[in-house]
């Protein structure tokens, strides 16, 4: 049953939320009682069985999942390549109708996916309906494009007569999809539809955290009606991953995760006898710009909910921010201000706007990073563990000052610390934020249009904001902000949530043919 209640996205904050919170409430204990501490199986799984912990706390179960054998992976991959070869004949209709069931699917149960991804990742309530509601949206519009395009068949010209010249957009075969922690199911969503819309099949594998979303989003497949083998999922670590996008018989990867990981699956496909495709977003830095002429208040809740919300694991968080000296002092006043209000707690509460880092790796970085802003720096607000009873993954938002460039301004850092440097004019700031390795989101605050145009024409990444109070760097959605990274960011300049991104699953062919 799809509930009429508010819709969640990314950017409507201020929005009255209270009975989606009353129906939250009322489906927790269920959810947990029927999902959580489960012992789980999948036909491509068959190794061990591994219990997971939720991020919430570490006597938390998520369940016990199956880890995937090498023999599995190869398994897997042959069960996608016989379901390619019924999948890639399927007709634009077929795939269109598919798309609408598997739209109602993920409809009907929306809410419970959005529970299990806040489970694996301690992200808030809201942040985690949002993420299922835009998997809706997601489908939804990947299958206009694919419709309003024609299937991305077009007619070309004729050069004689009795001929039909015509465009072709053809499916590779077999993707392999290696999804990260941070958007369970968005990410995931969006990567596998990518190819089963456009008629590949898939073996996805989701992170070793999320299996439990990794498991759901297989169960609204099955509901879809998806033909036998189009879709597989394996489960397991990083060296599972390695064996899907190093064996022969993939035709392609999606990837969202680390720069390393990506690039190093990039240089094995370009190193193979012919290029594969890969479709990768690799993270980013994402700086903000304040200038003497923004609005301060919304330039500190933009910034804030940008650095802080998921607690900063997005590629897309605002992890820096450059502030006109004049108006420094004021903005990080209000900054602060701003942040210290943003509850720190146990995500399946509703106040809660900040749950807990993701794994000890992170608190290891969350300590070395405040350690490196000794003698360089100043913390205006955090730099510690929540404490009263809460485990260490439960960190204050943090807000540093700097007084030069650094690596803490330079790499990426996904945890929720930001860092604030003063500068003299927006020149010397965009020349700043521009020389990092990144290239995805970048936001600014000012009410001059020529600060405004400047920014649009130099900031060297692939997402652009302005005077974005819901988020100074985040916030994509489908079909209104596509969601494409530069520099090191992609490889193809080329992004999800967009028009172009489809036909990165595809390949063309050209057909010639004499009627007479």
């Amino acid at each position: 049953m799809v509930l009429d209640l508010p819709r969640v996205t990314y950017s409507n904050i201020g929005v009255d939320f209270s009975p989606v919170h009353a129906h939250l409430d009322k489906i927790i204990p269920s959810f947990e009682k029927a999902f959580l501490g489960r012992e789980w199986s999948t036909p491509f799984s068959t190794g061990p069985l591994k219990e997971i912990a939720s991020p919430i706390s570490p006597d938390l179960s998520l369940g016990r999942f199956p880890i995937s054998t090498a023999a599995d992976a190869k398994a897997a991959i042959a069960s996608a390549r016989a379901g390619a070869n019924i999948w890639s004949r399927a007709s634009l209709e077929e795939r269109l109708a598919f798309a609408e069931r598997w739209q109602a699917a993920l409809a009907a149960q929306k809410y419970e996916l959005g529970l299990a991804a806040l489970y694996e990742t301690g992200k808030s309530r809201i942040e985690a309906v949002g993420e299922a509601e835009e998997c809706l949206d997601m489908v939804e519009y990947y299958s206009s494009e694919l419709k309003a395009n024609n299937g991305y068949t077009r007619s070309m010209n004729e050069l004689v007569a009795n001929e039909i010249a015509r465009s072709v957009m053809k499916p590779y075969g077999v993707f392999a999809v290696i999804a990260p922690f941070n958007f369970p199911l968005a990410l995931s969503i969006g990567m596998v539809s990518g190819a089963l819309l456009t008629g590949s099949s898939v073996v996805f594998k989701p992170s070793p955290g999320c299996s439990l979303t990794g498991l759901l989003i297989a169960e609204t497949l099955r509901k879809a009606g998806l033909p036998d083998g189009v879709f597989n999922i394996v489960l397991g670590d990083g060296e599972v991953g390695r064996l899907l996008a190093t064996d022969d018989g993939i035709d392609g990867v999606a990837f969202t995760g680390s720069h390393k990981t990506g690039m190093s699956i990039f240089r094995h496909m370009a190193a193979l006898p012919h290029m594969k495709p890969v479709i990768a977003e690799m993270g980013g830095k994402n700086p903000a710009y304040v200038t003497r002429s923004a609005d301060l208040e919304r330039a500190a809740q933009g910034v804030a909910r940008s650095a802080f919300g998921l607690q900063g694991q997005k590629c897309s968080a605002c992890s820096v921010v450059y502030v006109d000296n004049v108006v420094k002092h004021e903005f990080i006043g209000k900054l602060v201000d701003f942040s210290s209000k943003l509850v720190v707690g146990d995500p399946r509460r509703a106040e809660t706007f900040m749950g807990p880092v993701y794994g000890n790796a992170t608190v290891k970085r969350f300590r070395a990073a405040l350690s490196a802003v000794n003698g360089k720096g100043k913390v205006h607000f955090g730099g510690a563990a929540l404490g009263h009873g809460f485990a260490d993954n439960y960190v204050l938002p943090t807000v540093v000052e700097l007084d030069g460039p650094d690596k803490l301004t330079r790499e990426e850092l996904f945890m929720p610390f930001v860092v604030v440097r003063g500068v003299d004019g927006l020149e010397a700031a965009i020349a700043e934020g521009n020389d990092i390795a990144y290239g995805l989101s970048a936001g600014i605050f000012t009410r001059d249009q020529n600060e405004l145009q400047y920014f649009l024409d130099t900031a060297e990444a692939g997402v652009l904001y302005a005077n974005r109070a819901s988020g100074a760097t985040t916030g994509a959605w489908p079909g209104a902000q596509p969601f494409c990274g530069w520099k090191g960011t992609g490889v193809s300049g080329k992004g999800g949530l967009g028009a172009w991104f489809l036909p990165q699953y595809m390949r063309e062919q050209s057909h010639t043919i004499m009627t007479n």
